[in-house]
């Protein structure tokens, strides 16, 4: 089924819960699989090497940067997703993507790719040359969500990105005394992420075109690639239109911000 076909609520409220529980959802049929194959044929050109000739994958990965190509923006705006990215952030709260990546690219290989270790996806301070300056704070500023779109299929031994489920809690503990300053990305690592080291661990697999849509708190690592055929994968954040507000007068939190609440 087309994304456009889908009607009504995309999220039930079984995702919903799941979702603030678990951080994160996973979206099937988020954009059409031939979307995907069309990009994939542009980041083949830029990769340098080719899809039918294993011996030209000579790095365990290739990370290729941000696409404003019309495949790309069509797969990251389908009515599917926005409809979820309404119910887990807010009709009006959130911008649309424009543009896509970073895509690392990882190919069968037995050498580390050397950034497979746990991490959150900071969302500010990009000014500051070292990335490890890089910040995330409690009203994660710049970060309405972290986006894992599927542009190839992802099994088990695909290098699938691994997910500690419920991490984001961990998280919003962290940065609770931090205030607006939050925490840098170096703050966080210095224990090696071990306030979450006991959460179940999933894999981020699935077929081409899909999603999963995770808190932006969600602690997650990368992972050697033990298939047979390249891994196509985008992480863009979802960019947020207003900054999130943890005490509503209104009462209309989205499932992100009740999520945040609940943890603190």
């Amino acid at each position: 089924m087309a994304p456009d076909q889908f009607a009504g609520r995309v999220l039930d409220d079984a995702q919903i819960a799941h979702f603030i529980e678990r951080g994160y959802v996973r979206l099937d049929h988020a954009f059409p699989p031939a979307l995907a194959e069309e990009a994939r044929a542009i980041l083949w050109r830029d990769l340098g090497c080719a899809p039918d000739d294993p011996a030209s994958w000579t790095k365990p990965v290739i990370r290729l940067g941000l696409y404003t190509d019309a495949p790309f923006v069509a797969a990251a705006n389908t009515p599917r997703l926005h409809g979820a990215f309404d119910q887990l952030v807010g009709a009006g709260r959130w911008l649309p993507c424009r543009a896509i990546g970073t895509f690392p690219v990882r190919f069968p290989s037995p050498e580390d790719p050397g950034d497979a270790g746990w991490h959150v996806d900071v969302s500010f301070g990009f000014d500051d040359p070292d990335f490890m300056n890089w910040r995330v704070n409690l009203a994660s500023k710049g970060r309405a969500l972290l986006l894992l779109f599927l542009f190839s299929d992802v099994g088990p031994d695909d290098a699938p990105t691994r997910i500690r489920a419920g991490s984001h809690r961990d998280i919003a503990r962290r940065l609770a005394p931090a205030g607006d300053a939050g925490l840098s990305l170096r703050d966080l690592a210095a224990d090696g992420f071990a306030g979450s080291a006991g959460r179940e661990e999933v894999l981020a697999t699935g077929a081409a075109g899909t999603a999963y849509l995770c808190h932006p708190f969600l602690v997650h690592a990368a992972q050697p690639h033990r298939g047979t055929r390249p891994r196509f994968l985008a992480q863009p954040p979802l960019l947020p239109r207003e900054p999130l507000v943890l005490d509503r007068s209104d009462g209309a939190c989205s499932p992100v911000e009740a999520a945040i609440r609940q943890a603190l």
